[in-house]
């Protein structure tokens, strides 16, 4: 047993702090729209947090720890080149905006507004199946890391019984998932995640300084230069013969980001959530801010660990890992369990429970964020276009439960029987592209072309669906098939789209974007930001449009600042490292930089954001106190 009683004990108080907040917000749940979208009274820091944690999870941050094991610190130089791009969709509103002003409760919900009834059904059944599929491993892979990192015994004994402790560590997590989900929806979702969310950015930055205060740099980069020729993991230029984490896993990742933005619907809720358009775009930029305490975790971590592993000064410690991985017969498991093993042996107590209930936290708000809306996109979207009669609000909303139930019960057996042979953001691609491989011209197409037809959506879906499914298939067959399962995400979106683009084209259809978006005439009152408008010009225009408070521009200038500065560093150190070939020593000092500069940034991010998250948390239990429930408003298309 690796954790001692006082880090059992952090552990237990932290999983009773959520427990707390899901038990105190189940009296706000009053209809269906509470259950789907918490009645969309979230504010931009409430959203970026929340969201923001149940996107990462426990099965995430071990496939980070995957990823920067493999790579070092040089995947981290092109992702400098990223928040550029985040910051053109975010302050864009690319997506998230105009899906926020169609009201609709889940993306399949759209598609029947803007497409058909029939493809609705069809985009729902893909998008569940999908994403039953992607989420089919997470608890697996949860309850192996909280194995190797408590140390548990392989089995246990009930009533005299022998048990797999692998099942019953599954078992119990997703019973503690689905509970937090069942009680109130989206509404305790939102507030599980919050509490985690900020709990896990102080956790992250603590254990980043005890490691800075007792693990020197030169040490790691002692480490790290011995990596295989054109492999290096500290020069992003010298990496030729670097496999699967590269440039190109970069390069299609950036692609992907603009093409699926709202595509993946294991966390479809958030896009309905917050208050207004406007917040939701909001709480995209301030997701730019929210990640930086978690990069620096999941960077430099797995390089500490990768020196732990490497260097003559940790070989003892390094042997008794490395016997341990030995027992464990296959490689995808021992590459998912490397790190944490090793942070068992370097951590100290009390921050060993803390990591353990990080772990335990993003378990939950992942698992409690995916169960709810997988299960509601099976209802909202499959079963409720069957029927002829409306559902009362108590019945729609036992089938909801029920439908949470049956997705729980699924990922457990599935768990127990798939053989995973990818490294997880392998299969994360592949398997997610089933649906996003063409849901995303779809959806692009949708609230950006007039000219976007049904027969051209329906063609784009089959053909995203088709090549992607093929990749899971031959995968499953051949594991160590030459093109891996970023390759087939990028080759599902471009066919997508082309075919997207050419059938709508031969079809020749317009449709209302301002009826769909409810611009104009057609504008909803209720969804008008609460601010005075007057005209923008010149430099402020830049800032934001009229309905941005001084709050609002201010957030932008050090956003714009904090981007173009990283912006500036990439652009001179390519020029600098092509002019005089640039050394490892140098690379090294550069990162030393990026680490202690980030880790600064992220102390001051932690302060704002949980101030801002609790004045957002107090903010919707009041809107929800005084709101007026409207019970036909629970996620079904009236046709008109």
């Amino acid at each position: 047993m690796n954790l001692t009683l006082i880090d059992w004990g952090i552990v237990v108080i932290m999983l009773g702090i959520m427990s707390s907040g899901i038990f105190f917000s189940r009296r706000q749940m009053r209809s269906v729209a509470d259950y789907l979208s918490a009645n969309r009274s979230a504010g931009r820091y409430l959203v970026s947090v929340s969201e923001g944690i149940a996107a990462l999870g426990a099965i995430t941050i071990i496939g980070y720890f995957e990823q920067y094991y493999e790579s070092g610190f040089t995947m981290m130089w092109w992702d400098l080149t990223m928040v550029f791009f985040l910051l053109v969709a975010f302050a864009s509103g690319w997506v998230v905006y105009r899906f926020r002003e169609t009201r609709c409760m889940t993306m399949a919900q759209f598609f029947e507004v803007r497409y058909s009834s029939n493809f609705r059904i069809f985009a729902g059944i893909l998008a569940f199946v999908s994403g039953l599929i992607n989420f089919g491993i997470f608890p697996a892979v949860g309850a192996k890391f909280f194995i190797f990192f408590c140390g548990l015994p392989a089995t246990i004994v009930l009533f005299g019984l022998p048990i797999s402790t692998y099942v019953v560590v599954m078992m119990f997590l997703l019973l503690i998932s689905l509970t937090f989900v069942f009680v109130g929806g989206q509404i305790s979702v939102i507030v599980a995640d919050f509490i985690q969310g900020t709990f896990v950015n102080l956790v992250f930055i603590i254990i980043v300084i005890y490691f800075l205060f007792n693990f020197d740099f030169s040490t790691i980069f002692e480490a790290l230069r011995n990596a295989p020729q054109d492999a290096s993991l500290i020069n992003p230029f010298n990496t030729s013969k670097a496999e699967d984490f590269n440039f190109w896993f970069f390069l299609i990742g950036v692609i992907g980001f603009f093409y699926n933005m709202l595509s993946w619907q294991g966390t479809q809720a958030y896009n309905s959530s917050a208050e207004n358009a406007h917040e939701a775009k909001m709480g995209k930029v301030l997701s730019i801010w929210r990640q930086v305490p978690q990069k620096i975790f999941y960077v430099f971590v797995p390089v500490l660990a990768y020196t732990i592993l490497h260097h003559p000064k940790f070989s003892g410690i390094a042997s008794e890992i490395k016997a341990t991985l030995s027992s464990i017969p296959a490689d995808k498991i021992q590459s998912q369990t490397r790190v944490p093993l090793t942070l068992t042996k370097i951590l100290p107590v009390g921050l060993l429970g803390s990591l353990a209930a990080v772990m335990l936290g993003a378990f939950i708000s992942t698992h409690d964020t995916y169960l709810h809306s997988w299960g509601s996109i099976f209802i909202q979207d499959i079963v409720l276009p069957f029927r002829k009669k409306k559902l009362k609000k108590k019945e729609h909303i036992k089938l909801l439960r029920a439908s949470i139930v049956g997705v729980a019960i699924f990922i457990f057996f599935f768990s127990l029987l798939f053989k995973q042979t990818q490294y997880i953001f392998m299969f994360f691609a592949v398997t997610g592209s089933i649906f996003v491989g063409g849901a995303g011209a779809v959806i692009i197409g949708g609230l950006y072309w007039k000219k976007g037809t049904t027969k051209g959506a329906w063609a784009s879906l089959i053909v995203g669906s088709v090549i992607s499914t093929g990749g899971v298939v031959i995968h499953q067959i051949d594991p160590d098939f030459s093109i891996n399962g970023q390759w087939f995400w990028l080759i599902a979106m471009v066919s997508a789209s082309f075919t997207y683009i050419a059938v709508s084209l031969l079809d020749n259809k317009e449709v209302n974007l301002d009826k769909l978006l409810h611009r104009g005439k057609y504008k909803i009152e209720d969804d008008e930001v609460n601010i005075q408008k007057k005209q923008i010009v010149g430099i402020k225009r830049l800032l934001g449009g009229e309905e941005f408070s001084n709050i609002d521009r201010m957030i932008y200038l050090i956003t714009y600042i904090w981007i173009f500065a990283w912006l500036a560093i990439f652009i001179i150190g390519t020029i600098l490292n092509y002019t005089h070939n640039l050394t490892d020593k140098q690379w090294m000092g550069f990162w030393k930089f990026w680490t202690i500069s980030n880790l600064f940034t992220a102390i001051g991010i932690f302060i704002w954001f949980t101030i801002g998250g609790v004045k957002n948390l107090i903010s919707m239990f009041t809107r929800l106190d005084t709101l007026q429930r409207d019970d036909t408003d629970n996620g079904e298309y009236i046709h008109k």
